[in-house]
Parts: structure tokens; sequence; C-alpha cells
């Protein structure tokens, strides 16, 4: 176990897990939100670990966000220092070279929601409560909410949820595509865990450049991504795994990947 701020990791074999801890809500502050860019940038260096899960302690909150006490002065400095800690932190996590894996155990509020959707899966348990209610306080999302949300659940429950402020439940989160899995509390880590296992099986370079390639596919038109389709392909021909996953296929094996 490795304690960041309000962060504990801890490593089982190829999965890495993430567990928010800054009780009562798991608010995030300016500190934890540079510990979480620094973590990122720690797993990506870890060429063992092919798989993060994040979750929040405890089974009320997955996190509620950024605690409102910053922002009650009207202090515009401090408001953009945040903003810009906000959006290094979770652009950090949605660039994580392998995949990585959202357990919605409780509240997901404002940028704890936006964390969730930094993720490239979100799992959320039967309990779990969504929502981007920073209008409601004359604030906006400002750590890839208006923007990640539209491209999960499409424009209109975007704005439902946060021109409205309409807080969504876990079965509704499935059925707009907000989520992807649903559980019963208390079981999302398990099946996070299940799905890390099979990300393990995967060559983790592999995995990485095709990550790369679905996110690319938010904003660059596919007649170019298409082409870089291709050559990542033939990319995958200068590693070890490319070689270690067609022998272990044709020798009916599992592979023994090196993440080279």
């Amino acid at each position: 176990m490795t304690d960041y701020t309000n962060l504990q990791l801890s490593i089982d074999g190829h999965t890495a897990t993430l567990t928010l801890n800054n009780p009562p809500a798991h608010t995030w502050t300016m500190d934890s939100l540079h510990a979480l860019k620094q973590l990122i940038t720690d797993l990506n260096a870890n060429d063992d670990v092919y798989a993060l899960i994040v979750h929040g302690d405890g089974e009320k909150f997955f996190s509620a966000g950024a605690d409102l006490n910053n922002f009650s002065d009207g202090d515009k400095g401090r408001a953009i220092s945040m903003a810009i800690a906000f959006g290094e932190a979770f652009e950090a996590l949605s660039a994580y070279r392998g995949v990585s894996i959202a357990v919605i155990n409780g509240y997901a509020m404002g940028g704890g929601l936006e964390c969730a959707l930094a993720c490239d899966i979100r799992i959320a348990e039967a309990h779990a409560q969504m929502a981007l209610p920073e209008t409601g306080v004359g604030l906006l999302p400002c750590a890839g909410g208006t923007q990640n949300l539209p491209w999960l659940v499409g424009e209109g429950w975007a704005k439902r949820m946060i021109l409205c402020g309409e807080r969504v439940d876990a079965e509704t989160a499935l059925r707009i595509g907000l989520v992807e899995e649903v559980t019963a509390k208390g079981e999302g880590l398990q099946a996070a865990q299940d799905l890390a296992k099979k990300v393990a099986k995967q060559s983790p370079v592999a995995v990485s450049y095709s990550k790369a390639l679905i996110q690319a596919a938010r904003d660059t038109p596919p007649a170019q991504n298409l082409i870089h389709e291709r050559e990542a392909f033939v990319k995958l021909f200068d590693t070890m795994d490319q070689r270690e996953g067609v022998q272990a296929f044709l020798e009916k094996r599992q592979p023994n990947w090196q993440n080279k």
C-alpha cells in the first residue's frame, strides 16, 4: 500500500487499486489532485501494471467532487488554480496507458463523477447516485464534464444532467450509457477485479495503442484515424509482445507479455 495525499494505492499482480480516502465524502483538494497526477505518472512507469481500479473508501461515497469552501469567497485566482489542477489530474487519468475502471460505489457528484468519466469503463453499484450539479450553485463542470458526458450519453441527457441538474441512479445510468455495468451493493470492486483479469490476458502494448485510437475518434475524422490505425498495427511488429502473442496462439498456450 502506497499513500498519496488522500489517496491509497495498492498493487496486486497486474492490477492497481486506487482508493479515494478523504472522509466523509472523499472531496478533492489541490493536494490530492496533484497527487493523482503524480500517481498516474508513477503507474505509467510501472510496466507490470496493466489495469487501474478507482473506488471510494466505504459504501456511501465514490466522491462528492470539490469542496465548495474553496470557492465561497469568490477568489478568482483560487478558482483558476483549482480548475487547472482538476483538468491536469483527470486528463492524466484519461491518458493512462492501461485500462482504468471506476467503481461508483455511492454518490458521485460534480468532480467525483468527472473522475469516473475520465476512466475507460464505469461500474456502478445499485445504490449509486450520479450528478453534475454545478450550475445549481453558479458554477459549471470544469474537469471534462461538459465534454466527456455528452460523448457517452448524447447531448440530450448531458443537457438534462448539466443544465437541469438532474441526478441519475444506477439503472438510469446503465440505460443511457453512462456506466457499462451495474452490480449489487458491495460487489462493484469484485466485478472490476474480474474485468481487470481479462485486461491482463491482452497485450498491454496493443491495448495502449488501441485505447489511444479509440479516444482519438472523439475529435479526429475517421479518414485520418484509419491511417493511424494501420500505422499502429504495423508498429506492433517492432514489439516483443506481437511475436509472443502470435507464437503463443499457434502453440496453444497463454502468452507471457513483456509490455515491450
